[in-house]
């Protein structure tokens, strides 16, 4: 494998990873959002 191709393995390799956190992100905010809706609908009935 030449130094190119090796170059280019690395870069995409790279981007998988930060891809997989930015999802882990977005599932943890929608998470955070959903408990939060959650409380306020148990909030707003009085429990």
């Amino acid at each position: 494998m030449n130094r190119t191709k090796r170059r280019a393995r690395a870069i995409a390799i790279a981007q998988t990873r930060d891809n997989a956190k930015l999802v882990a992100a977005r599932l943890l905010m929608l998470a955070t959002g959903v408990t939060a809706a959650f409380v306020a609908l148990l909030v707003a009935r009085g429990f």
